[in-house]
């Protein structure tokens, strides 16, 4: 009696595309992971109830507007800018001018949009036909230029700023109860999400192939016919516009704006050191780098008070070169290298082994 097995048909490799966890690196996240960090977010007043720990969130997701915003254009297009305090200061800048003249501040912030796209497109135009560390400098330059016309300016303010009114609290004024701020943390949520997938509609079309195939080699995305000037203007737009609902959702906040609250350099610098803590080219990686800021700095003024100015862009500025010794690729790089080996263990334990089936011949 002779026993011949016969081998079962291997398992098909999964493919590259499909290997997804929560930390999707470069590529584009999967419905399911959007929606287990929108609802941790939608989790998070609910589980912290001290005020404090609102404000870190409103303030949290607001610069991670901004920093998603300059992610698009320094991340994924490869464009890296340090005047993106423009677009968040054009957002803050026309809100509160049209809601002091008696806007609806809904209205008032989606107009800023458009005037923060133009101006981004502007700047730009000029600006992209320089290359690498010159169109940083460029873009800082012209940053400061606004920052002293707009301190010099008696329309806007001067260097004393502008308060906005304050007015029955109501979702349609968008002012609340600073008794509770979870209204604010939720709108800042809803402000966010609309970013996020403004940004994710862009990168999965064919601008941002594009964008990404510039900032990966100029020369040869316009040796093969893309329209690298156009390509660039139209990130930068879009990311201009995301920067500039940030600041109209942070003047409606504070009530208040003035050229180094809504244009100051810092601001470009914050945004910058967000994205690249949290993983330049990410799509959760502003968001995240923007949670770490906005604590390390809540951390040094409860500790350190007055006396502690800048302390946090110390140890932030500390954080950046840690990381970028031990993984160039941000805190998500390191969460995914982390989950990674999680993952393959757990999809060994959920996929069952196989077997063969046995012939028995006398």
């Amino acid at each position: 009696m002779s026993i011949t097995t016969t081998p079962s048909t291997p398992t098909p490799a999964r493919p590259a595309s499909a290997r997804t966890g929560p930390f999707p690196g470069r590529r584009l996240p999967s419905w399911t992971t959007a929606a287990l960090v929108v609802a941790a977010l939608a989790a998070y007043p609910l589980v912290f109830l001290d005020s404090a720990a609102h404000n870190i969130g409103i303030l949290a997701l607001t610069f991670g507007i901004a920093a998603t915003g300059w992610n698009l254009l320094g991340g994924y297009a490869g464009q890296i800018s340090f005047g993106h305090a423009l677009y968040f200061g054009a957002g803050a800048y026309t809100t509160a001018l049209l809601v002091r003249q008696g806007w609806s501040p809904w209205l008032a912030i989606a107009i800023s949009l458009p005037v923060a796209a133009l101006l981004a497109a502007a700047v730009g135009w000029p600006c992209f036909r320089l290359r690498h560390h010159y169109y940083s400098i460029a873009t800082i330059a012209v940053a400061e230029i606004v920052f002293i016309l707009v301190t010099n300016l008696p329309g806007l303010g001067q260097a004393n700023g502008w308060e906005l009114p304050v007015v029955e609290p109501s979702l349609a004024n968008l002012q609340f109860s600073l008794l509770d701020k979870r209204p604010y943390y939720y709108v800042a949520l809803g402000f966010f999400c609309l970013a996020a997938v403004a940004v994710w509609l862009f990168l999965r079309g064919r601008a941002g192939n594009y964008v990404r195939a510039i900032r990966d080699d100029q020369a040869a995305a316009a040796a093969v016919g893309i329209n690298v000037h156009r390509y660039k203007l139209a990130a930068a737009a879009l990311s201009g516009a995301i920067t500039a609902l940030a600041g109209g959702f942070y003047v409606m906040y504070v009530l208040f704006v003035d050229p180094p609250s809504g244009l100051g350099l810092d601001l470009s610098v914050s945004f910058t050191l967000m994205a690249v803590l949290g993983g330049v080219g990410r799509f959760w990686g502003p968001l995240l780098g923007a949670w770490v800021l906005v604590f390390v700095q809540d951390v040094t003024r409860q500790e350190f008070s007055g006396t502690g100015r800048s302390v946090d862009l110390l140890l932030y500025g500390a954080l950046i070169i840690l990381i970028s010794i031990t993984e160039p690729g941000g805190l998500l790089a390191i969460l995914q290298r982390i989950w990674a080996p999680i993952a393959r263990r757990l999809h060994r334990e959920s996929t069952p082994e196989p077997t063969g089936s046995a012939e028995v011949k006398a």
